[in-house]
């Protein structure tokens, strides 16, 4: 079902994916190799019948100390392996309470959870940048000209990191790796499946970071690409360097990433999504070559999207 996402069924964005946008990110992917997966653990001591629960470091390829969830059920025993999930959360936010996975964890699955750096979870942001530093992390580092600078080129490679850190544990089935997330998660979710492929199923909802173009021309003053208008308004008034400042958002634009993704995707939409634009969000599904389906919410926006959970449960493979 399209409902009135018709207009949008062969929609693939605004703008140009850049020449040497999959050389820039092999490049970061061979940094990501270079750092290697090693990581520090740290119990936290929460009751459960059913899981174990840790803190996990690691560093990221731009230095930044990144923190991660990691659920384990109980019982594992040597020699078994498990399924294993990645979740990303929404912008600004952090991975929330532990308990919030533990259902994860009864259903069998090793859950890792990240913080992106310098939002509200515990990773730390290290990196300094010229330009605004008052707005929004999306626009942090675009006055530096480098697309290196950008700060989301530090948390793609971060769930990288993460998808290899927990492919690599010895009771994970590396070819049963699930990731999910919601908004920036979503986002996040989309780019770490195209950055590493062999990952096996995806679920997000209302993926943000996506047609950056298309979001600030739909007016984005009160959505979640707020800060690109905030820039023009105080950064660039005449708008004399926009062609420069959207060429650097493309290299971190999922629709782009979107291309080289093989895991299965569902992905829920809410016509009435204000926050994300579904003009957007279908910029990137249009683009994903996988195997995938479109599960949309004709009456609701950016919010608890209710029965999603219960369609998917095959898909999520609980109980196999």
């Amino acid at each position: 079902m399209l409902s009135n996402l018709n207009c949008y069924e062969d929609y693939r964005g605004l703008g140009h994916r850049p020449k040497d946008f999959d050389v820039f990110w092999k490049e970061g992917l061979e940094e990501v190799e270079k750092s290697g997966t090693e990581f520090e653990l740290e119990k936290e001591d929460l009751p459960s019948n059913v899981a174990d629960f840790y803190h996990l470091w690691f560093t990221g390829v731009g230095g930044d100390r990144v923190h991660c969830q990691l659920i384990v059920p109980k019982g594992v025993e040597k020699g078994e392996k498990r399924k294993g999930i990645l979740l990303f959360h929404g912008y600004h936010c952090d991975s929330g309470d532990f308990s919030d996975k533990v259902g994860w964890a009864a259903e069998g699955y090793v859950v890792l959870a990240m913080d992106a750096i310098g939002q509200g979870g515990l990773s730390e942001y290290k990196q300094q940048a010229t330009g605004d530093v008052l707005h929004g992390l999306l626009i942090r580092g675009i006055e530096e000209k480098d697309p290196k600078k950008l700060y989301f080129i530090d948390v793609f490679l971060d769930t990288a990191k993460t998808a290899k850190i927990l492919q690599g544990m010895d009771f994970v089935d590396e070819k049963k790796i699930f990731v999910q997330g919601a908004s920036q998660g979503g986002g996040l979710a989309l780019a770490c499946c195209g950055l590493v492929p062999d990952i096996y199923k995806v679920q997000v909802c209302y993926p943000f970071l996506s047609d950056y173009r298309a979001a600030y021309e739909a007016g984005c003053d009160d959505s979640a690409f707020d800060e690109l208008g905030y820039w023009f308004r105080y950064r660039d008034p005449l708008h004399k360097n926009e062609d420069e400042f959207f060429r650097l958002l493309d290299y971190v634009d999922v629709k782009y990433l979107a291309e080289n993704i093989k895991a299965e995707v569902v992905m829920a939409v809410g016509l009435k999504d204000t926050v994300v634009f579904p003009k957007t969000q279908m910029a990137a599904f249009n683009r994903i070559n996988s195997k995938k389906r479109l599960l949309v919410l004709p009456e609701y926006g950016h919010e608890y999207l209710p029965k999603i959970f219960d369609e998917l449960r095959e898909f999520l493979a609980f109980g196999k």
